[in-house]
């Protein structure tokens, strides 16, 4: 375990991890990652989507746990507040979100097993960057950290990032009621409210708004590779599913943007 936490072989494993970062940013422009609107009932092994985001995001808490308790801070103020963010965030986006997803009855998996794979591959490795760091690793987080303006500005875009990311979650589940999930009636509507009035990805858009107020709020090498990882995922596949709604719906508000308000 000691040699995983040391400052040599953080650096290594963290110059790979931003070369995986471009790789996945490169893949996500060739190919559709087989899930949500984009999976298929007849694309090799499938899960439901509620399992498959579970095992998928179950490394982030996990890993960061394990690698957070073994460091030499664990117990100082300012890494067990953001132990504490972490928490909150992967409790939200690994238990919550899929516990509360309304698939309907007797629908078949079209969650990729490779979706899966990959995931917990990244999840598992950017909670042991950012662990490892905020725990072990960092040398500026003392309580005067609390007062330095990248972490007041930081924690402040993490939070309206992640109050917004709820919102847009929610209205996106709302759409399919759940007398419809009961029947197993499989049904898209073109989603209204929130940020949905300016983009069609609020969801990817306030996710990339919570890592980058977590990336500034840590000053983490780690927490940036989260950011970067999670935008060369998430940008391509905004794209993507705004052609898709353009293609579902003749009707789709053509002054949405993708991701972006007023700007992309």
């Amino acid at each position: 375990m000691e040699w995983l936490m040391s400052a040599d072989v953080y650096h290594y494993v963290l110059i790979g991890s931003f070369v995986y970062a471009a790789a996945i940013l490169v893949g996500a422009f060739v190919a559709k990652a087989p899930y949500g609107k984009l999976g298929s009932e007849r694309r090799g092994i499938n899960l439901s989507p509620r399992l498959g985001w579970f095992l998928m995001e179950l490394p982030a808490t996990l890993s960061f746990l394990w690698f957070y308790l073994h460091g030499d801070n664990a117990n100082q103020l300012v890494p067990m507040i953001f132990l504490g963010v972490w928490l909150l965030h992967y409790g939200n986006r690994g238990f919550i979100f899929p516990l509360l997803m309304r698939v309907p009855r007797g629908a078949k998996g079209t969650f990729s097993i490779i979706v899966v794979v990959s995931g917990i591959f990244v999840t598992t490795l950017h909670g042991y960057l950012n662990a490892v760091f905020i725990s072990h690793l960092s040398t500026h987080m003392t309580p005067d950290w609390l007062s330095d303006p990248r972490f007041l500005l930081g924690m402040g875009i993490y939070i309206v990032g992640f109050v917004l990311n709820i919102q847009s979650d929610s209205i996106i589940r709302n759409l399919r009621s759940r007398e419809e999930v009961e029947r197993g009636e499989k049904v898209y509507r073109i989603p209204t409210g929130g940020l949905f009035r300016y983009v069609t990805n609020p969801s990817y858009f306030t996710e990339l708004l919570s890592f980058t107020g977590f990336a500034i709020a840590t000053w983490s090498p780690g927490a940036l590779f989260v950011l970067l990882v999670s935008a060369a995922n998430l940008i391509p596949r905004a794209f993507q599913v705004h052609d898709w709604y353009r293609k579902k719906f003749v009707d789709y508000p053509a002054e949405r943007k993708v991701l972006i308000p007023f700007l992309l």
